[in-house]
């Protein structure tokens, strides 16, 4: 019992720490019901590679995807505002990310990634996280591999007051923020993986919900896209040829446009 209880302390003392080394800013005031601000985010960059194949980086590919993306929105919707976290091989922190999509009061904040699997060169197939629980032990490592990031950054013990990427008890606190912002969020995750399935006929592993630092911050819908596995031999030649990306961003694209067109009828 006195175990239970400190745990419970501890979680308590920690929940308060996050939230004030994390204060919200204000929520956007856009209209709700329309989607013309849309901040796209690469992950990694720089110094932060990210997860790697035989030759691929998961920071140059996103990059592409990213750019890809952005540049299909502009092709077929000029009024739609499309802004990015960073456009070449730089390195941006984790805090500055959402903080850019907050200054610009985004409508929709979606974080492109790679994914790997240390156990098995045959996992496979796209996955799309909104913030939230971690439901599985899988969950929770993909999200303590993406937080560690901070690790690179300068002063993060300071800036993550109390946050630790390698604790469990950490990542769970993290689901107590972007409820506001949930039901929006799963509709979109929900577009993306729909569109990998039927587009791009990729192995979708559906939509989850894990504690991601780039997207708890966030004052609007937010998702972190995992676009494939790069421990995948034929998934990381895909994920690293012109024609993959561009059929990623195609497929994220599609999602984009019936998840606007969903939203402005309400």
């Amino acid at each position: 019992m006195l175990k239970v209880l400190k745990i419970a302390g501890a979680a308590g003392c920690l929940a308060a720490s996050l939230a004030f080394a994390f204060q919200q800013e204000p929520v956007s005031e856009n209209n709700p019901g329309l989607v013309d601000v849309v901040v796209i985010d690469a992950g990694h960059g720089g110094h932060d590679s990210g997860t790697r194949g035989k030759t691929a980086r998961e920071s140059r590919t996103t990059l592409k995807i990213a750019l890809a993306l952005g540049k299909k929105i502009k092709a077929e919707m000029p009024e739609v505002k499309v802004l990015y976290t960073r456009t070449s091989d730089v390195f941006v922190e984790l805090d500055e990310r959402s903080a850019y999509a907050n200054r610009n009061r985004a409508d929709l904040f979606i974080s492109i990634h790679c994914n790997s699997s240390p156990s098995s060169s045959r996992a496979l197939g796209t996955e799309t996280y909104v913030m939230g629980l971690h439901k599985s032990a899988g969950n929770l490592e993909v999200a303590k591999r993406e937080n560690s990031v901070i690790l690179k950054e300068k002063d993060y013990k300071e800036k993550y007051k109390g946050y630790d990427p390698t604790s469990p008890l950490s990542h769970i606190m993290l689901a107590n923020y972007q409820s506001a912002f949930l039901s929006s969020s799963l509709r979109f995750a929900g577009q993306v993986e729909r569109q990998f399935r039927t587009l791009s006929e990729r192995k979708s592993r559906g939509v989850k919900q894990a504690g991601f630092l780039v997207l708890w911050r966030t004052n609007m819908p937010s998702v972190l896209v995992e676009t494939g596995f790069l421990s995948n031999p034929t998934e990381e030649a895909y994920l690293n040829s012109s024609d993959g990306q561009d059929e990623v961003a195609q497929a994220v694209f599609s999602a984009f446009k019936q998840y606007r067109k969903d939203m402005e009828r309400y």
